[in-house]
């Protein structure tokens, strides 16, 4: 962790009255975040109450009329979960009231995993609680108040700056090269820099971003901001610190670092070798293009649902690698879904350690600990079963076939928002079950994860080994 992330609280010896108070409020915070479930479920799920009554509003659609309780809570859901599945046209059937509350929806939703998941970060690196620091009333390198204050300022800032960045390249190009009025340009560059960042995917043009597929300025602009708002504010601090230091950089750094590098390459590659021929997709492009499009592809399944390639002409092996890019997804601290890149990392690690019959599993000059290999294999295999589950049941609802239906759960559950085009084909019940899916999705890796490593227990005893066949 970076300063900014540091400190040490010391507190007066003259105002033992001040420290009582702070200690029991201390205790209550700590409570709130030892359980990460609660905390997430309930701020998430009352903004996204008031996002659906916002787009209820006549003056959130186009028509003037309110829009159905269907699509303004699956919106809001999107939105707020920084998804960017759609059942509507967002630039046509949402009037301008209506794309600005959904990017309010984005700002705060992706806003609100990365504090919650730095702090939470830092809470499980420390292990001891911020209510046992301040009973101590000692100086510690643990999570103090003031730590927890400036985590706020930070991703304010980082979010902040980065969408202003991504804003400005993305306006002057749409002016510049597109011929966009001023303020139309700002427009679109806010709204689909804040879209970026926060790994939502949402687009106001109804092709996503098909008519910019040849155009590096907005495609590596936009995936530029996808790649950051994924990696996380921990990760990317620490980067900007040690960049040119990699043995110094935290297992959390080096492992979401090299894990997005590989899996960004690899989905380059495969897409460029499936989709080349490809007249509904790439066919048709200059090789440079080729390149560009299937970069930008690899890119977008971190948990970015933009697209440059119509998905749904996507060759069914293109779908399958898609489908484990969007599992996978984006870093533990970032913006993005997915089980996370760190715990894809973690068991890849695992697995080589056994097959080299070691018995401790290493990552660089530091030893992984055995809650940390239960944890990483527990929010995999709940994954799994969660979006096996839920492609049983859309199976059951839609007439579609398994790729496009898997396809879908995927999308939901890692909060990426591609799809094959049946989003607004599935029946009322799937798209009910598409939000449990988006919510769950959103916040369960991150509470999952941080409500194993912050309640381990200690067993006081040991029961007899014994062998098991296994495989």
């Amino acid at each position: 962790m970076t300063e900014a992330f540091r400190g040490a609280a010391v507190f007066s010896d003259r105002a033992d009255e001040v420290k009582v108070r702070q200690a029991g409020w201390g205790s209550a915070v700590l409570d709130r975040f030892q359980n990460p479930t609660q905390v997430l479920a309930t701020v998430f799920g009352s903004v996204i109450l008031v996002g659906t009554l916002l787009l209820r509003l006549p003056i959130a659609t186009t028509s003037g009329e309110p829009a159905d309780w269907g699509a303004a809570l699956f919106t809001a859901t999107s939105a707020v979960c920084v998804t960017g599945l759609a059942i509507v046209d967002t630039g046509g059937h949402w009037s301008g009231f209506g794309e600005g509350v959904i990017a309010g929806l984005v700002q705060v939703g992706g806003f609100g995993i990365m504090m919650l998941a730095t702090l939470f970060t830092m809470l499980v690196s420390n292990r001891m609680g911020l209510r046992a620091r301040l009973m101590a009333q000692a100086q510690t390198s643990t999570l103090t108040v003031a730590d927890a204050r400036r985590v706020v300022r930070n991703v304010i800032a980082f979010s902040l700056v980065s969408e202003t960045i991504v804003a400005v390249i993305l306006t002057g190009r749409l002016m510049i090269g597109y011929g966009e009025p001023f303020g139309e340009a700002v427009y679109h560059g806010v709204f689909h820099a804040i879209s970026a960042f926060n790994n939502a995917g949402f687009s106001l043009w109804p092709d996503s971003l098909t008519r910019f597929v040849s155009d590096p300025w907005i495609c590596l602009t936009v995936a530029g901001a996808v790649i950051v708002g994924g990696l996380g504010v921990p990760v990317v601090f620490e980067l900007l610190r040690s960049w040119r230091r990699p043995s110094h950089w935290s297992v959390l750094t080096r492992v979401t670092v090299v894990v997005t590098a590989l899996l960004l390459s690899m989905g380059t590659l495969v897409f460029l070798m499936t989709e080349w021929r490809n007249p509904g997709t790439m066919g048709a492009l200059d090789d440079s293009d080729k390149l560009l499009a299937s970069f930008f592809t690899a890119v977008m399944p971190r948990s970015s649902g933009f697209n440059t390639i119509d998905v749904s002409q996507m060759a069914p092996s293109s779908w399958l690698a898609t489908d484990v890019l969007m599992f996978i997804g984006a870093g533990s601290a970032g913006t993005g879904g997915g089980v996370k890149v760190t715990t894809f990392g973690l068991l890849a690690f695992v697995i080589w350690a056994e097959m080299r019959g070691e018995t401790q599993v290493n990552i660089g000059h530091r030893r992984l600990t055995e809650s940390a290999q239960r944890q990483a294999v527990a929010i995999c295999m709940l994954g799994v079963a969660l979006v096996a589950v839920s492609t049983y049941v859309l199976l059951v609802m839609t007439p579609h076939s398994l790729d496009r239906v898997l396809f879908e759960a995927v999308s939901a559950f890692s909060t990426t928002g591609l799809s094959t085009g049946i989003t607004a084909d599935v029946p009322p019940a799937g798209h009910l079950l598409l939000v449990v899916l988006m919510f769950i999705g959103r916040i369960g890796p991150l509470t999952l994860g941080s409500a194993l490593a912050l309640k381990e227990r200690t067993r006081r005893y040991e029961l007899p080994e014994e062998r098991v066949i296994v495989g």
